[in-house]
């Protein structure tokens, strides 16, 4: 099960059985953690040290707000991927204000998500639809493969969008470094050994010391394999960034696509354990724990964190029983930061870029894609539309496009209803949907209709037509048209005006219209609007089979 929050409450609970699970779990988890924040420091454009303060600060703090025992609270390839690209732009070509404009991105996602949890919009993160999503996170799989490539094999990369890149890198093959080439591809494969016959185990940590390790060995770096560099060792002086106010317009929409991006991913990792472990989820609780991370991450001088898909999987496999674990692994991180970053600068770039190659292929589901083709090719459509956005657009505006489309989804849905034409179920006085079951049955000169949602300025239109269409279409005309309004919990202003006009439009032809089983809201609004009378006079106590009982050809 979750438990509950905040932290102080199952703290004083805590079962010391669960201490050697969260102590395992914690180790497994760093070990994961900081090959994956050296990479995505680099995904982002920042100094590898800028993803070991990322985990460290947010994991610090995480725990005490969170309402899933499981989530890992870490940088991602698609925040840094987003990160990286946008920062460019916004600080003019000058590198050296990249570490403040991230640290202030991060600052900035706190304050949205801290409104967000003020408010209570947990809501906000259904209004992303899996297939958007799906799409997404195939194009940042691209992109991201379309910037380590050059890495891998042992040139330099272009700094564009996936197109850019994509070209770039085919036209510069022939400057492929051997020795880099070599190294990285023996990294790629016992990472994806270890992915295959090792699952949640820390092969990346393993790969990223015998990187260090054949470094020094071979002497890698004479032979022209970049390496990582220097990562200082110790802790930042935390504070807030030297931003300029000019900067916070500027980073705003960076700063919404990031918060939006891990509101998402985290409430969608959090439902997953609870589906498989029980509980509830609280997202309200989890904007207000991205909101203390982040501004951990911020003030820590990292970029913007949110939970990542495969860490928690990894802290989970790994027997954390509490969000305990997370702040174990966060200690860890602070150990290596102040006595063992040294060691990091020996890493080969061609191994990192391994390590990030690996880590991001589980972005591109090509099984999803395949099934939504099959299944629900307006889906699909969807999902490619949301890719295409992505690398032609590059992914801040990808991520915007993407929650435009899901809001088209839901308007377009939402105002184009489902309406049921009832039959009667043999042998009962009950009626159902005859497309979904073909064998109820008919009543001579009755057409019994049931819009399956709300009525709305924006829907009832459509609705009339529908009614109109079928009307126009039955031979001999129905004598008896009766609106079922059982499933419409709320019937606006315009939506009753519209239903008189279809009663006195019915009635000009020769047609009765009965509406019945309006809910009570619905009810009061026919009355205060006068217009009950004209819908066939609306009780509580007449149903669809009473009208039908009554109905004389």
């Amino acid at each position: 099960m979750n438990l509950p929050v905040p932290s102080w409450h199952w703290l004083r609970s805590y079962d010391r059985g669960w201490l050697r699970g969260d102590v395992l779990a914690a180790i497994t988890l760093a070990a994961y953690l900081l090959p994956a924040a050296l990479g995505d420091a680099s995904l982002a454009g920042l100094p590898p040290e800028a993803g070991l303060y990322a985990c460290l600060f947010s994991g610090l703090v995480f725990w005490v707000f969170c309402s899933s025992r499981h989530t890992a609270i870490t940088v991602t390839s698609a925040i840094s991927l987003l990160i990286g690209a946008s920062l460019g732009e916004i600080a003019g070509g000058d590198t050296t204000r990249f570490g403040v404009l991230a640290a202030t991105t991060a600052l900035l996602v706190a304050l949205i998500a801290f409104i967000a949890w003020l408010v209570r919009a947990g809501a906000i993160v259904n209004f992303i639809s899996e297939s958007v999503m799906v799409g997404f996170k195939c194009g940042v799989a691209l992109c991201l493969a379309s910037t380590q490539l050059p890495k891998l094999f042992g040139f330099h990369g272009a700094h564009g969008d996936f197109w850019e890149n994509s070209g770039h890198f085919l036209r510069h093959l022939g400057d492929t470094n051997g020795a880099a080439l070599g190294v990285g591809s023996a990294a790629l494969l016992l990472l994806v050994l270890g992915k295959v016959f090792l699952k949640n185990k820390p092969v990346a940590l393993v790969v990223v010391v015998s990187g260090i390790v054949a470094s020094a060995a071979l002497g890698l770096e004479d032979r022209g394999v970049k390496l990582l560099g220097e990562v200082p060792q110790g802790l930042p002086a935390p504070g807030l960034p030297a931003f300029q106010w000019s900067d916070l317009n500027a980073l705003l929409p960076l700063a919404f696509a990031c918060f939006l991006l891990g509101a998402v991913e985290t409430a969608a990792i959090g439902r997953m354990f609870v589906e498989k472990h029980g509980g509830r989820l609280d997202a309200n609780q989890e904007f207000l724990a991205l909101a203390a991370a982040n501004l951990a991450a911020g003030l820590g001088r990292g970029f913007p964190v949110s939970g990542g898909m495969s860490q928690s999987l990894v802290n989970e496999g790994g027997g954390a029983r509490t969000p305990l674990s997370g702040a174990f692994s966060a200690l860890i991180i602070l150990f290596v930061v102040l006595f063992c970053s040294h060691l990091l600068s020996a890493l080969p770039q061609p191994v990192l870029a391994a390590v990030v190659l690996v880590a991001v292929a589980g972005l591109f589901k090509v099984s999803t894609l395949k099934k939504l083709w099959r299944s629900d090719r307006p889906e699909f459509v969807v999902a490619m539309t949301a890719l295409l956005g992505v690398l032609g657009a590059g992914l801040l505006r990808g991520v915007m496009i993407g929650a435009i489309i899901s809001l088209v989804q839901l308007l377009r849905r939402a105002s184009q209803p489902h309406v049921a034409f009832l039959g009667r179920i043999p042998g009962t006085r009950r009626f159902s949907d005859r497309e979904r079951h073909p064998h109820n049955e008919l009543i001579p000169g009755v057409l019994i209709f049931r819009p399956e949602s709300s009525l709305i300025y924006f829907n009832v239109e459509h609705v009339r037509e529908v009614v109109l269409n079928r009307v126009r279409a039955e031979s001999p005309a129905p004598r008896l048209v009766v609106l079922d309004l059982s499933a419409a919990p709320f019937v606006d202003l315009q939506s009753v005006h519209t239903l008189a006009s279809l009663a006195e439009e019915l009635r000009s032809a020769g047609i009765r219209f009965q509406a019945v089983e309006a809910r009570s809201a619905v009810r009061v609004r026919l009355r205060n609007e006068g217009l009950d009378a004209k819908l066939g006079g609306v009780d509580r106590f007449t149903s669809v089979a009473d009208v039908v009982d009554n109905f004389k050809p």
